[in-house]
């Protein structure tokens, strides 16, 4: 399991060193290159891809060429998407397979050491219980939904939020964006945001007031957001590898994509087309959670909802909307929210499906500066 911890940020700003400690870490910075300089080459260079993974979290595909990888093959994994050890090491051999250029034994040879660098085995409850723990939430900017998920929005996994128009879903999204740039001791994450958009509802002036509320410089916001338009389905599966190249480089915290069902509604119609666009949508949201995996990013994903047209349901029921993207959807969401609209500029958001959160309802406010809490 991939996480974003506070005790390994990835790439993270490392912490102010008090003055009276100054000199013993030099002290103990100077032993340990005594320490590497004396290590055989391959204990240098273990020591090497282990450094890189505490201050990355993850592992670049170019240090495969330490194990016997050619740097032509790594090269053409990169082309194909792959650009983390993780991101093979996770792929099935058919994807490797698929790669141009890269034959049986290449395949078996590059999952084998990959295999060797990111352990996929059994490990104790305890361990992951410890790792858990650290795992870095993204405040929403609102203390009662932040209490209501437990802390804020959890990295490496997704989240999907999902309700009629008008009720703070976008909104919302524009305030992770900010709050995601903030210190750990704040509610952030230290990170960048990417923000895929879908339906041309992303609007930069909204991280600005939020980023004055924060007392962020707001040009430096902006900087830290990478956006892009999505027009079609393919090219929404396609920005994805970009991302990925993108988070090879740089720091980011947070992935947004709003609306990840919009493009489905429109590019895929009528029944004979179902299968395929569950299909083609289940390999989307598969890419997105791999990318929550291997960069310990969190991921937020909109959703639309549609009328049940079961005339039982509506009986039973004071909301018969569902949302949409069926079981795909609903199985590869790790957390599952459901807004809707109270009074004024009042939102209600509950817990509609979580592993660990309990079923319950919190009150948020949408204002000029962002998402807060409810004001009376």
């Amino acid at each position: 399991m991939q996480t974003r911890s506070k005790a390994k940020a990835r790439r993270g700003r490392p912490p102010a060193q008090p003055t009276e400690d100054v000199e013993v870490v030099e002290s103990q910075a100077q032993q340990d290159v005594q320490n590497e300089e004396q290590a055989p080459p391959q204990q240098q260079q273990q020591n090497t891809d282990v450094a890189e993974t505490n201050a990355s979290g993850f592992r670049v595909i170019q240090i495969l060429e330490n194990y016997g990888v050619a740097s032509s093959d790594i090269k053409k994994l990169m082309e194909s998407g792959f650009y983390t050890v993780e991101s093979a090491a996770y792929a099935p051999k058919k994807a490797i397979l698929a790669v141009k250029g890269i034959s049986e034994n290449k395949a078996e040879k590059i999952m084998a050491e990959c295999a060797k660098l990111v352990p996929m085995g059994f490990t104790s409850a305890v361990a992951y219980h410890e790792a858990r723990k650290e795992i870095i939430m993204v405040t929403t900017g609102s203390r009662e939904v932040d209490k209501l998920l437990g802390g804020g929005v959890e990295t490496g996994s997704i989240t999907e939020l999902f309700g009629e128009f008008r009720t703070g879903k976008t909104q919302l999204c524009h305030t992770l964006c900010v709050t995601c740039q903030l210190p750990i001791s704040q509610g952030g994450a230290e990170g960048m945001a990417l923000y895929i958009d879908t339906e041309g509802t992303f609007r930069p002036e909204r991280l600005v007031a939020v980023a004055e509320r924060y007392k962020l410089d707001p040009e430096d916001v902006l900087a830290n957001v990478a956006c892009a338009r999505a027009f079609n389905t393919d090219h929404q599966q396609q920005l994805l590898l970009q991302a990925s190249a993108m988070m090879a480089e740089n720091r980011f915290a947070l992935i947004i994509v709003d609306s990840a069902t919009a493009l489905y509604r429109t590019d895929y119609s009528g029944r004979n087309e179902l299968a395929a666009r569950q299909m083609h949508l289940g390999k989307f949201l598969r890419s997105l959670h791999n990318l929550a995996e291997e960069y310990g990013v969190a991921v937020v994903v909109t959703n639309q909802v549609v009328a049940n047209v079961d005339g039982s349901a509506q009986m039973f029921q004071a909301d018969a909307k569902k949302p949409i993207g069926g079981h795909i959807m609903a199985h590869a969401s790790t957390t599952r929210l459901s807004l809707r609209k109270g009074r004024g500029e009042q939102r209600i958001i509950k817990v509609y499906d979580s592993p660990c959160l309990a079923e319950a309802e919190a009150i948020f406010g949408i204002y000029e500066d962002g998402v807060g809490d409810a004001r009376d």
